[in-house]
């Protein structure tokens, strides 16, 4: 089964997936401390690009994985700026009441919203699952044993998927895939449920002594089949962020996009 979208590998790909990961929590906290919109604006211009540039993706694929965001976006910009509050009012008809202070916060929290979902698709996408948990076993000393269980959760994920489309194709060769009333969605939830739980008991008892055998319960020095290290990218990634930070907070003073400057 295929679960992999055909990319190009780029230099945010060879970045230490730790490394990654220290340098964007700290940004999730700056950015919900910043009230200027204008410097919002610009962080999310600067990292979109970086993103676009960088990610390896191709720009109908990037836009698909944007599409939801951007849904998200405009709700969450909407919902603020309809039904918001404020002193100078643009316009109002019933329950909707549109201020100038009202659509500088919902857009201001309309690219918050866009600048997370930044940060969470340029990790998810430019970070393979494996070298993140061999890194944070290696530069963030987590245990093996939990590593390695997390690992083998994400293994499992596409098996269990592939069982129960085997289960599906076998009820409908039964006809016993569909149900009519409450009772009988019941009994079909059943039918479901019981040959994947079995099947899961199972392979997760083969794992646990497969783990124990192995000697991942003790805590042993243990040596790794990929050596996860720091090395250029890191330090391009990091001066890429600062570069796009201070440049952000700059244009946003020299040439704001807006007169407000905080939306509190």
């Amino acid at each position: 089964m295929r679960w992999s979208i055909d990319h190009r590998e780029t230099w945010l790909h060879q970045t230490n997936p730790t490394a990654k990961l220290l340098f964007f929590l700290p940004m999730f906290v700056v950015i919900v401390f910043v009230h200027n919109p204008n410097v919002l604006i610009n962080w999310t211009i600067g990292f979109t690009a970086l993103f676009m540039l960088f990610s390896g993706y191709r720009m109908k694929h990037m836009l698909l994985f944007f599409a939801p965001f951007l849904f998200i976006f405009i709700s969450t910009s909407s919902s603020m700026i309809l039904f918001g509050k404020g002193e100078t009012t643009w316009f109002h008809w019933g329950l909707i009441h549109i201020t100038e202070e009202s659509f500088y916060r919902g857009v201001h929290l309309g690219f918050r919203t866009l600048l997370f979902a930044i940060f969470g698709l340029m990790f998810a996408l430019t970070t393979k699952p494996v070298l993140l948990f061999y890194s944070l076993m290696q530069q963030a000393k987590v245990k093996p044993k939990y590593a390695y269980s997390f690992l083998a959760a994400i293994r499992l994920l596409p098996i269990m998927l592939e069982e129960f489309q085997t289960v599906h194709q076998a009820l409908k060769v039964r006809r016993a895939a569909k149900a009519k009333g409450f009772r009988g969605k019941l009994e079909l939830m059943k039918r479901y449920a019981i040959p994947l739980l079995s099947q899961s008991i199972r392979r997760a008892q083969r794992i646990a002594v497969a783990m124990e055998a192995k000697g991942f319960t003790n805590e042993r020095t243990r040596t790794f089949y990929y050596e996860v290290t720091l090395g250029r990218y890191d330090v391009y990634l990091f001066v890429a962020m600062c570069v796009i930070v201070a440049v952000g907070y700059y244009m946003a003073d020299v040439f704001p996009y807006v007169a407000i400057k905080d939306v509190r």
